[in-house]
């Protein structure tokens, strides 16, 4: 992707899809990072590439670099997901009976 700069920001992810540009961005705010979504989209047409249907996000110029690297990870795995999850809400945790696999006693 070539460089892109609106307004003083810097474009770190392209796409033609509305879904993936929050993604892309709830993953750097999760970061700590500021991002913000440009749509270039036409809406009057049903257009998923091409110039008319380009939705950038972007960052300030100074965390570019530190976004382009949260964008190159890997993502994390459904176990660190979960372990994320448990670390944050440890008391709605389900029990031993709450198993959906060995169903409840209860």
């Amino acid at each position: 992707m070539k460089r892109v700069e609106i307004d003083g920001w810097v474009g770190v992810w392209q796409t033609g899809i509305d879904y993936e540009a929050d993604l892309v961005r709830d993953r750097l705010d999760d970061a700590g990072l500021e991002a913000v979504i440009m749509r270039k989209k036409d809406r009057s047409f049903s257009l998923t590439h091409g110039s008319m249907s380009a939705i950038h996000v972007l960052v300030p110029p100074g965390q570019e670099a530190e976004a382009r690297g949260i964008l190159a990870a890997e993502p994390p795995t459904d176990d660190e997901l979960t372990a994320a999850a448990l670390a944050a809400d440890p008391e709605s945790a389900p029990g031993p009976m709450d198993d959906p696999e060995r169903g409840s006693d209860a």
